[in-house]
């Protein structure tokens, strides 16, 4: 058994960073325009306040339960059957955030690359590759995220800097935007689900090498993760504009296709994108697919997950094909993007109260108790 004890905070951080930077960085900026108008950067700003709430309330966990997972503190404090109940919730949910993402990747590769590949070749493929991937331990899969995270955040920050130079300041003004404000929340609740994948971060805990300093992690997470988006949102609609931003069905694909390299070395960039983007899906995917795994572990009490990569990956890939189309699919990820709010953001605020009010956990650096506790559930 490996020592449960080998993540670092920096590691954590960038655990949550490469699997919230995913899929959604294409049509991130249609969704925050529709909302806001020439206020995208503010409904990005509250769509990353929402977030932040979550992580909190997950991290607040944590600290008060930092030898379980929220499956297994989920049990202690509300009981067995409320708490198993809420633990189908998050593993279902986050199913369908698997297959909606692979489905995503797969629409935006066969319309942009692949063109004369089969849909369901595309989805499968990268499906089976992360579902390959979670046959490893969590020090493998933190290692794996600590690899590519360069490879994605530093390509993404030089096309944002590079596209500046289209920029014009007055399709950013109002910065209030246009649109209602009942519309600029709803908005920001979209962009608030694309951070969802930080709720890997109940599962990370437990194996941190000082559980203490998660909310640090959490916060440098939020920080560059949400800057990444927020800076992609504002040169987004200050190059094309929020009303042309609107008829764009990938923004952030066309904004990477107007730029370019200086002394026209590379005069298009969306092939390097997508190289990345390729990639960035494929750590968002791997988070999600490990977590619903790690998680159907520790609901049925199980030693490890390995044996569900391969047996949940025909119900994942039936649930990616269900949407009828792109159009059909993105109306669906809205929707079930702001429903999953309430698992991610309104269940661990009900679990922080009630774990309060009935003076469960605290143990943060992790007295003998919780050690005991954790060493039975993992034997």
């Amino acid at each position: 058994m490996e020592n449960p004890r080998q993540i670092t905070a920096i590691q954590a951080s960038l655990v949550m960073i490469s699997t919230i930077i995913g899929v959604g960085v294409l049509p991130l900026p249609l969704f925050a325009a529709r909302a806001g108008g020439s206020g995208a950067p503010l409904v990005t700003i509250i769509g990353i306040a929402v977030a932040l709430c979550g992580l909190v309330l997950i991290t607040r966990l944590g600290q008060r339960f930092p030898h379980q997972t929220i499956i297994e503190y989920s049990e202690d404090i509300v009981g067995k059957l409320l708490g198993r109940i809420g633990s189908v919730l998050i593993i279902l949910f986050f199913a369908v955030l698997t297959s909606l993402a692979a489905r995503e990747f797969g629409e935006v590769v066969v319309t942009s690359v692949l063109k004369k590949t089969p849909l369901e070749v595309t989805v499968i493929v990268m499906l089976l590759l992360s579902a390959l991937s979670t046959r490893s331990s969590m020090t493998t899969f933190t290692y794996i995220h600590h690899f590519y995270f360069p490879l994605l955040v530093f390509p993404a920050i030089l096309i944002v800097a590079l596209s500046l130079k289209n920029a014009n300041v007055l399709f950013l003004q109002p910065v209030w935007g246009t649109g209602e404000w009942g519309s600029m929340f709803r908005g920001g609740l979209t962009i608030a689900a694309l951070f969802q994948g930080s709720f890997v971060m109940t599962m990370v805990i437990p194996f941190m090498r000082n559980p203490s300093r998660v909310m640090k992690s959490a916060c440098w997470a939020i920080v560059i993760a949400g800057g990444l988006y927020l800076s992609i949102v504002t040169a987004t609609v200050s190059v094309f504009g929020s009303d042309e931003t609107i008829k764009l069905l990938w923004p952030t694909l066309e904004l990477a296709k107007t730029t370019s390299l200086p002394a026209n070395i590379l005069e298009r960039l969306d092939a390097a994108f997508l190289a990345v983007w390729v990639t960035a899906v494929f750590t968002t995917l791997f988070s999600t697919y490990y977590f619903m795994n790690h998680a159907l572990s520790r609901l049925l009490r199980l030693k490890d997950h390995r044996m569900f990569a391969m047996m949940t990956l025909p119900f994942v890939f039936v649930i990616a094909m269900l949407p009828q189309n792109v159009l059909n699919m993105y109306e669906i990820i809205q929707v079930v993007g702001q429903i999953g709010l309430l698992i991610t953001v309104g269940y661990p605020l009900l679990l922080l109260v009630v774990a309060r009010f009935r003076k469960k956990g605290g143990d943060i650096h992790g007295g003998q108790n919780s050690a005991e506790s954790r060493s039975g559930n993992e034997t």
